[in-house]
């Protein structure tokens, strides 16, 4: 097998799904879980949140038992200091979830750690943008109104917590520390980064349904990013 070119773009594999499903699909899914996922199940009060943490678990272990070649239920999950789950054992592709609005998407990667986050585009408070932006993306967003003004905060958001989820350190990485593009017509692309190279990185936008933003970040070293938008198992 040739080895690709050093320079040759990194294939990202992107699955998105529901996270309403019909009983029996649940019931399905709930038998593939492990004994603490099951028990994190049924903390939930809410028999709907309860279903769509069984609907997302449940999905992704089909989707990553059909990409290493295992039984769903036989995977094992290690999880880093802040959380981020990954699957135990040498050579595993790298792999993160992402849920909102009753929507899950799943970005996997051989080799390098995405950073995947999608948004249902809601009602937000500016101060929130305040607290959370560096000075030059609220500049940027203090000239959008309305429905821009909404689109252009989601935008900055996915593509901020992409990263972060990409690095893995949790908000050891304030969401102020670095600066990415959120316009409409500006490629998404990370601007600044304290102590790091910005070029480094590599950012995609993601329109995963009507009414939401998303985002997958990466640290290629300046490789370009193949999305490849795969069908569920």
């Amino acid at each position: 097998m040739e080895t690709p070119p050093a320079d040759a773009p990194v294939t990202v594999d992107l699955w998105q799904w529901s996270l309403q499903a019909t009983p029996e699909r649940i019931a399905r899914w709930h038998d593939l879980l492990s004994a603490d996922e099951a028990t994190r199940a049924a903390r939930f009060l809410r028999a709907e949140h309860r279903d769509a943490f069984i609907a997302g678990r449940g999905q992704l272990r089909e989707v990553l038992g059909a990409v290493v070649g295992q039984a769903p239920e036989a995977l094992v999950f290690d999880y880093g200091s802040h959380g981020r789950p990954a699957l135990r054992g040498a050579g595993m592709p790298l792999f993160n979830l992402s849920h909102s609005g009753g929507m899950a998407a799943l970005a996997v990667c051989t080799g390098l750690q995405p950073g995947i986050d999608i948004e249902r585009i809601r009602p937000v408070e500016p101060a929130v943008a305040l607290h959370h932006f560096s000075a030059a993306e609220n500049a940027v967003l203090g000239t959008l109104t309305g429905q821009d003004w909404a689109r252009g905060f989601f935008r900055c958001w996915t593509r901020k917590e992409a990263m972060v989820k990409a690095i893995g350190h949790g908000l050891s990485l304030p969401l102020k520390g670095f600066d990415v593009t959120l316009a409409a017509n500006d490629p998404p692309r990370v601007v600044r980064i304290a102590d790091d190279d910005a070029a480094a990185w590599v950012m995609i936008g993601l329109d995963p349904a009507p009414g939401f933003e998303g985002a997958i970040a990466l640290r290629s070293g300046g490789r370009a990013i193949r999305l490849q938008r795969r069908d569920l198992p």
